[in-house]
């Protein structure tokens, strides 16, 4: 029997006894949020025919699945003990006990007629502290019910961290008060002409907090000083000329769209020609005022502030930047993240987090910008484009999706990788974690971002939580699309529509 648990957890072993057999009779006891929780996967998975009670009362002979917080052990860990007498998920916190009802939920399996969960003891804790999904609203504005439904899907697989890549050269998508233009003025479009949209701070406070019940934080992400044409809607006196290099006239030609013209809005797909006045105070006037307004709004540790494809500013002014934005971010108590390009900058402040978005075999110096911040001990997010960038095509024929980061993205492709083999030197303790970003130059709704996340997703999620290949029997390219695939039935009860890929032997019951 394939147990279709992803991410892989750290240890499992099952003796092949009787099974927990569900019923309306099994109730839920112990932590009310969890047995919410595990109540409604129930429900999603068996299509309303078990509806287990979580009422803690005495229930006579009533089978339990006990669900408890023990405090000990690893942040985020969980242990599950499940025979045909009982089922008991423990978690060392909130957000392991939230985990341990997740992996439980992938157990539910069909059973005949009914359904049941196998008899097993898994010990589970995460390998890095950081998992990441990033979301770009900015190519295609996405709204709160779409975030908050991307929310639960994260969360399912154990991601703790919601990146919002909030602002760039085709619209600013959140509300700051201190900065009002920003939403008058650069919100109203977005890639190919199709309507913009922004995220009121009440908005914002809301995904916020659905996050944090999720056990998610949110990252939001301004991108400076390239990819700020929106900037340059609203303050104009801010912004340099648009940058036409022959790059970015071959993607208007590929792509089709008109180049870039300052004050008009920009719909096109194209990067790196956009930058704000370097030398001028009212500059760093505008990163304080919006950096402080985001830093007040959000909870979480972390303040992106972007850094990458600054094409239209040169080495020593985009260094020169980064090192007195970093310094803002740092000054009002946040840890600033960066794309790995801003670790050529000498003076970044010591405590940035860097984010590699190169490719699996790093060119072109991206490793060395990127050690710049394991050599600061602040720590590396891992990205790579051509593994875990979730936009790119599935394969050629792929309606949706890019195809840049090395050619179209497989789900095997996307598992065989190794967090701590990218950058030479680079070891789990310099890592943070693994973020998979969804960039959305070609993603409109909910279903497209179904459509490119999902398997590949998973590949990442296990790259995050689950022991390295040479430590766990579980992660092998054979084992996960086996698992993978027994997941098809729970992905099509929680409604959520991933791409039937012919690399996964798909389970239909």
């Amino acid at each position: 029997m394939t147990l279709a648990l992803v991410p892989a957890p750290a240890s499992i072993t099952s003796d092949g006894s009787a099974v927990f057999t569900l019923t309306d009779e099994v109730r839920l006891v112990g932590e009310a949020d969890a047995a919410a929780a595990l109540s409604a996967l129930i429900a999603a998975r068996t299509s309303g025919v078990i509806d287990p009670s979580t009422d803690s009362g005495s229930g006579g002979e009533s089978p339990v699945i006990a669900l408890r917080i023990t405090p000990a052990g690893t942040p985020e860990s969980y242990r599950i003990t499940a025979d045909a007498a009982s089922v008991v998920v423990t978690g060392a916190d909130a957000a392991g006990l939230f985990y341990g009802v997740q992996t439980l939920g992938q157990l539910v399996s069909r059973d005949g007629e009914g359904f049941s969960i196998p008899a097993v003891q898994i010990e589970d804790a995460p390998r890095f502290a950081y998992r990441g999904v990033m979301l770009d609203v900015a190519r295609h504005f996405h709204p709160v019910e779409t975030v908050k439904a991307y929310i639960d899907r994260a969360a399912s697989l154990k991601f703790n961290a919601l990146h919002l890549h909030l602002t760039d050269d085709q619209g600013w998508r959140i509300h700051l008060d201190s900065r009002p233009k920003l939403t008058e003025l650069a919100a109203a479009t977005g890639v190919g002409g199709d309507a913009g949209g922004f995220f009121s701070k009440a908005d914002y406070r809301e995904i916020v907090a659905y996050a944090a019940s999720r056990h998610m934080m949110v990252v939001p992400e301004v991108d400076l000083p390239g990819h700020t044409h929106a900037v340059g809607l609203a303050y104009p006196e801010l912004a340099e000329a648009p940058v036409l290099s022959p790059h970015l006239l071959e993607i208007v030609e590929s792509h089709g769209g008109a180049a870039p013209t300052a004050g008009e809005p920009y719909t096109g797909m194209g990067v790196g020609f956009s930058s704000l006045k370097i030398h001028d105070e009212a500059t760093y006037d505008f990163v304080a005022d919006v950096a402080g307004e985001l830093a007040a709004m959000t909870p979480g540790p972390y303040l992106h502030i972007g850094g990458d494809e600054a094409l239209g500013t040169t080495p020593e002014d985009f260094a020169l930047f980064i090192e007195r934005a970093t310094e803002i971010v740092a000054d009002l108590g946040k840890t600033p993240i960066t794309w790995h390009e801003a670790g050529a900058a000498v003076r970044i402040d010591p405590s940035t987090v860097g984010q590699y978005w190169g490719f699996v075999t790093p060119t072109d110096g991206m490793d060395e910008k990127a050690r710049t911040f394991v050599r600061n001990d602040a720590g590396l997010i891992l990205s790579p484009a051509d593994a875990v960038y979730l936009d790119m095509k599935h394969d050629a024929g792929s309606a949706l999706g890019l195809n840049w980061a090395n050619g179209p993205t497989s789900v095997e492709r996307a598992y065989s990788w190794d967090p701590a083999a990218v950058i030479d030197g680079v070891t789990d303790a310099d890592i943070l974690g693994v973020e998979a970003p969804m960039w959305t130059e070609t993603i409109r709704t909910l279903d497209d971002i179904d459509e490119m996340a999902f398997p590949r997703i998973a590949a990442a999620a296990e790259a995050a939580w689950s022991p390295p290949a040479a430590d766990s029997d579980l992660r092998t390219w054979e084992s996960f699309r086996s698992r993978v695939g027994a997941l098809g039935p729970l992905w099509s009860s929680l409604g959520i529509r991933y791409h039937p890929s012919a690399e996964i032997p798909w389970v239909s019951e």
